[in-house]
């Protein structure tokens, strides 16, 4: 269902071709979002529960016991900061299946909620009841070269994304993906507009000598070449210095309430972007300086 894990609905029909092309690792998940309660008055949590088979690549390395049983709850690391302790007794909320706590694991989340795994049989019970009929929501892949998922795709009446694709899907994502594009744009843009303001505050005060250097021979493309090799530097030499400061208090939160991430490909592109745009910014300066007249060096110093 485009993606949308939690509103998707498949059953054996559609796993049976991926499991018997070669070569092809095909494991079906059930997603859901529910609330469950504590029987002992704990702390009521909001989760988005994952339905895997127990000894699948989906399902989770740490916290679950040592016969890799799911009969019950490994949930992300998050919940147990709120509280949540190993053997805790959880009833989730529409249904009357009762879950332990089996343990905790580095889940991350879905659509905002701690992710937590069980048995898929478990996931079925809570959201179909006694009539599961062997329905999931999607199914894993793990597909080696050369395999044509297109027509697979095509014999078992499903759509294929990738990892990736997946995560437009997640609800909410791709309008906060699109919020903080839009929040970057402007940043740059803003960032922009800053270094043309401060250059041409600098220009105005540098008439003078710019018309100094006219009325002794210099041809205004030497001082235009002069100027934005200036302004080059300057923004360079701030940006890279903005990066290296924005970077240490970045890696300072890492691991803390704040979610952060270090990524060497996005810090060199932002600095790019900044420089680009910081001296498209301050060409706005150059008709003035083109405009400078001789004359101008004549005046009067305070």
């Amino acid at each position: 269902s485009d993606a949308v894990f939690s509103r998707s609905t498949l059953d054996e029909r559609a796993l049976r071709p991926w499991q018997d092309a070669g070569g092809v690792d095909a494991t079906p998940i059930g997603v859901s979002f529910v609330n469950a309660a504590a029987e002992d008055g704990g702390p009521s949590i909001d989760i988005a529960l994952f339905g895997v088979e127990p000894g699948s690549f989906l399902a989770p390395e740490t916290g679950t016991p040592a016969d890799g049983s799911l009969d019950g709850l490994v949930l992300d690391e998050e919940l147990r900061e709120d509280g949540v302790k190993v053997g805790d007794r959880y009833t989730i909320a529409g249904s009357d299946v009762t879950l332990p706590v089996l343990g905790f694991t580095s889940a991350g989340s879905y659509g905002h909620a701690p992710i937590a795994f069980t048995s898929l049989d478990g996931w079925r019970s809570v959201v179909y009841g006694n009539d599961p009929r062997g329905r999931f929501s999607a199914i894993a892949l793990r597909v080696p070269d050369g395999v044509d998922t297109a027509a697979l795709a095509q014999a078992s009446d499903t759509e294929v994304v990738t990892k990736e694709g997946a995560y437009d899907g997640s609800p909410g994502y791709t309008a906060e993906m699109a919020t903080m594009t839009l929040i970057r744009g402007f940043l740059i843009v803003i960032s922009a507009l800053i270094v043309g303001a401060f250059f041409t505050v600098l220009t105005v005060q540098r008439t003078r000598q710019i018309g100094l250097l006219k009325a002794m021979g210099a041809s205004t493309l030497y001082v235009v070449r002069d100027g934005v090799a200036q302004m080059a530097i300057v923004v360079a030499l701030a940006s890279i210095a903005g990066a290296v400061v924005g970077t240490a208090i970045v890696a300072a939160l890492d691991g803390g309430p704040v979610p952060v991430a270090l990524d060497a490909g996005s810090i060199v592109m932002s600095v790019v972007l900044l420089v680009v745009t910081g001296i498209a910014g301050s060409l706005v300066t150059m008709r003035r300086i083109a405009r400078v007249p001789p004359a101008i060096a004549l005046g009067v110093e305070p």
